[in-house]
């Protein structure tokens, strides 16, 4: 159960199905949209709503994509005449993994301020880094996801 509540939470931060047109209800349903590639649609909500991945060294760091494609992606979808942009998948699976840490965040910490505020400062338990710094490898997500259980459920240590 919890599960599905993750997938639903982590669709709509993407956007939700009819930005990423493709059904998700688990982890296989994710896996074959991620491996399709991601609308670049899913992206660029995900960027309009979480305020700070604007900002160039971010979304490089946190999604390995730079601003200057991000501009692109919407300039392009502006222009309704083209087949929508897809992702890569590594960066289809990178803005999920994003945005499904993003939305434990968001469940753990109360709301979406809190934990885009929680996300640019160094946490004591994440040896005083910024969870923002470690979303560029997969170690490093799941210190973070690791470290938000721990905090869910009262476990400091």
């Amino acid at each position: 159960m919890h599960a599905e509540r993750d997938i639903k939470q982590t669709v709509g931060l993407l956007g939700g199905e009819s930005t990423i047109q493709f059904r998700i209800t688990d982890a296989m349903d994710a896996h074959d949209a991620l491996l399709q590639g991601l609308p670049a649609g899913a992206l660029l909500h995900l960027v309009s709503t979480v305020s700070f991945l604007e900002q160039d060294e971010v979304l490089q760091r946190a999604m390995g994509i730079s601003l200057r494609t991000l501009q692109r992606h919407k300039s392009r979808r502006r222009e309704a005449r083209q087949e929508p942009q897809r992702l890569s998948v590594e960066q289809s699976n990178r803005t999920w993994r994003f945005a499904e840490v993003f939305g434990h965040a968001i469940e753990v910490m109360g709301s979406k301020q809190a934990a885009e505020a929680w996300m640019n400062e160094p946490a004591i338990g994440l040896a005083n880094r910024k969870p923002i710094d470690l979303m560029a490898t997969s170690a490093g997500l799941e210190a973070l996801d690791e470290y938000l259980t721990r905090l869910e459920f009262g476990v400091y240590t």
